[in-house]
């Protein structure tokens, strides 16, 4: 399979893995709260960010995402610092900054990311969650800011199959593709193959960007009762407890099964079979330059016919 393709039937090229950047930066006063910092634990640095970065774009995984409202804007500050002078890095970022959004703000929100980025333009401008704004009218502002040269591609995140439709039809009748939908999906999160989202992916073009691609570790293997994850969040949730860990044991174990076969690990196998859909684009987070070379190790390999069947039978309508 090619490492790299067109983001849905967009101009725009990028790898067939990207690095979710969610938890980068370094989050003042209540930003400290961001929802992926109290998951995942806090920032690995200004100096392990960097290596995560340069890791990864050394192997040709040089899409990165964001979002406005991560950590209170120091996730975008931060990747705008990283890439500042670079021509080799894909920036995807998401906006509003915040809940309370309304169409006339795009404007203002698109400017914001761009001062916080340092870039003259976004690679990939990706609504974050519709909410309830006019997606017509939402898309027609998007539109000009392609035309203007702001933003290269169209995105959307967390739409479902009736919502992307909706961007896709107000962006075609200003000749723009709707280039990708973000969502949550993985092995424990198989929701995207019974909502529609996927099957609307395939029928309008648009690829489906991965997001919690290792359902927020728990593909790893790492973690059991007595290696609790990180992050207040996932301390708590009763996913990462004791009956929710054994139910998974038999998913991890044939991950790993399968991965002796290529010296692959659980979580690499996990990645390769979103990556073996050629709909699917997985970003999965890396602090630190280990945990991106790790993450792209999944394009080192392929899996046979049989090897994907097997998984997905482990895990027919998900476990969460």
């Amino acid at each position: 399979m090619d490492d790299r393709t067109t983001l849905g039937r967009s101009s725009l090229e990028v790898p067939r893995l990207g690095v979710g950047a969610m938890t980068w930066g370094d989050a003042r006063g209540l930003a400290r709260l961001h929802p992926a910092k109290m998951a995942y634990g806090g920032a690995h640095g200004y100096d392990e960010e960097k290596a995560a970065l340069e890791a990864s774009v050394a192997v040709g995984v040089n899409l990165v995402d964001t979002a406005a409202m991560y950590a209170g804007g120091a996730s975008e500050r931060r990747l705008g610092e990283l890439a500042a002078g670079r021509q080799d890095v894909v920036i995807a970022t998401k906006f509003p900054s915040g809940f309370r959004f309304r169409v006339k703000d795009f404007a203002e929100e698109l400017e914001a990311s761009l001062a916080r980025l340092g870039q003259s333009h976004i690679d990939l401008y990706q609504h974050h969650y519709p909410g309830r704004v006019s997606i017509p009218a939402l898309m027609d502002q998007v539109a000009d800011a392609v035309d203007a040269r702001k933003v290269t591609a169209v995105g959307v995140s967390n739409y479902s199959a009736d919502q992307m439709r909706q961007a896709h039809a107000a962006l075609a009748e200003r000749g723009i593709p709707l280039a990708s939908n973000q969502v949550e999906y993985s092995l424990l999160h198989r929701q995207p193959e019974t909502n529609g989202v996927l099957d609307a992916c395939r029928e309008l073009g648009v690829t489906l960007i991965a997001y919690t691609p290792l359902a927020g570790g728990l593909l790893t293997g790492k973690y059991s009762t007595q290696n609790r994850p990180g992050g207040f969040f996932r301390r708590v949730l009763p996913r990462y407890r004791g009956k929710s860990l054994e139910a998974i044991k038999p998913v991890v174990g044939l991950l790993k099964n399968i991965g002796d076969r290529y010296s692959k690990t659980p979580s690499q196998v996990a990645l390769r079979w979103l990556i073996e859909n050629p709909v699917v684009l997985p970003i999965p987070g890396a602090k630190n330059g280990i945990q991106a070379t790790t993450n792209a190790a999944a394009l080192t390999f392929t899996l046979t016919a049989e090897e994907i069947d097997a998984i997905d039978e482990a895990t027919p309508a998900g476990l969460s």
